[in-house]
């Protein structure tokens, strides 16, 4: 017999502008659920820390770098940016309304209240590939994980982000000698090929084990400059 604490226990449900998100508790651990999908919880955050650390490290040493995080989610990966004093303005672009309330005096708030508070931080509420396309804003290091990866994208709007016109969205807003970060649940070695056609170089991919299963990944590419 299933233990009670063993049964995730819906904490909110609304419908979004790309369809149905769900937080969940289960046992200590909250989760996102997107149309049906999960998407991720609070587990163990190694590889969304790996995404803002192997980007800051691929810069050159430039003072206070900019980075945009696409994709709230949990808040790991924005409350590990905000504990790095070495980074300047930290810019999350997430397009669901829902995720940001959580964060903001919701649930989540306990993953990323300190984050939120911190002066560097601004929250965009935008789909991230119309974002790119769009702003005038450049930075130093783009972070994303808004997908389970290149190959597994949680709605099809997703997928032009890793086409060659939005890997050229993605340069164009990074600054001359810029990271681009990308999550990925499993390596993707089209994905490299995709990132060396759109012109970025010291394309290479980190990996973080887990339990069980392969390998979370994060791939790295640097904007010439």
């Amino acid at each position: 017999m299933t233990a009670v604490y063993d049964t995730p226990v819906v904490l909110d449900r609304r419908d979004g502008p790309y369809g149905e998100v769900v937080l969940r508790r289960h046992g200590a651990l909250l989760q996102i659920i997107a149309n049906g999908c999960f998407l991720m919880d609070t587990s163990d955050g190694r590889s969304e820390r790996l995404l803002v650390d192997a980007a800051r490290e691929a810069l050159d040493g430039r003072p206070a770098p900019e980075v945009l995080i696409g994709g709230l989610g949990v808040g790991f990966s924005l409350a590990h940016a905000a504990a790095d004093p070495r980074w300047g303005r930290i810019t999350v672009v997430e397009r669901e309304p829902a995720v940001i309330g959580w964060h903001r005096g919701g649930p989540l708030a306990e993953v990323s209240a300190g984050a939120l508070a911190d002066p560097r931080t601004r929250i965009v509420a935008a789909d991230l590939v119309s974002y790119v396309n769009e702003t005038s804003d450049t930075f130093d290091a783009l972070c994303l994980d808004i997908d389970n990866g290149p190959g597994w994208t949680v709605t099809e709007d997703n997928d032009g982000l890793y086409a060659p016109a939005g890997l050229a969205a993605c340069a164009r807003v990074l600054r001359p000698g810029g990271v681009l970060a990308v999550w990925s649940a499993e390596r993707s070695p089209e994905f490299e090929g995709s990132l060396r056609n759109a012109g970025f170089q010291q394309v290479r991919t980190e990996e973080v084990p887990v339990a069980r299963g392969v390998p979370d990944a994060v791939h790295l590419a640097v904007r010439p400059g």
